[in-house]
């Protein structure tokens, strides 16, 4: 379990892919890259889902200190209710919070993820808002 400031200062840390291969955005991709922090003594992970009956569900995540969820963003998944009850729709992002984790999901900001139909830009999106820097090539095909 992380405090706030823990976790905050884990998602705004900047991090690199460790290698620079192509990465699959295709449908049934299940995959983790590894990133590093700059200051190359934190180690993240990037969660990569994609469906292939329904190719528009797809799941973007990062961790930290290998099993902490820091940020997941879910398109088209099941609907989500946080524990207070509100629900949200199939598309939310959940960002760490103290005492609960990835519990808690948000709706997810147009302007921050500019056209979640489109893997590829959600994916840059995605690695801005976690701070991910110099993305290496991907592969993907378009909903």
């Amino acid at each position: 379990m992380l405090t706030q400031t823990e976790a905050d200062a884990l998602i705004a840390m900047r991090k690199h892919f460790r290698s620079s291969h192509n990465i699959s955005l295709l449908p049934g991709v299940d995959e983790t890259y590894e990133l590093i922090g700059t200051d190359h003594r934190e180690g993240f992970f990037l969660d990569l889902w994609r469906g292939t009956i329904r190719l528009s569900k797809y799941k973007l995540q990062t961790r930290g200190r290998m099993i902490i969820v820091l940020v997941r963003l879910d398109i088209n998944g099941a609907p989500h209710t946080n524990p207070d009850g509100q629900k949200l729709d199939g598309t939310h992002i959940h960002i760490y919070r103290e005492g609960f984790e990835d519990k808690w999901a948000f709706p997810v900001d147009p302007a921050v993820f500019r056209n979640i139909d489109n893997v590829g830009t959600t994916f840059e999106d995605f690695c801005l808002f976690c701070h991910i820097e110099e993305i290496p090539p991907y592969q993907e095909v378009l909903l």
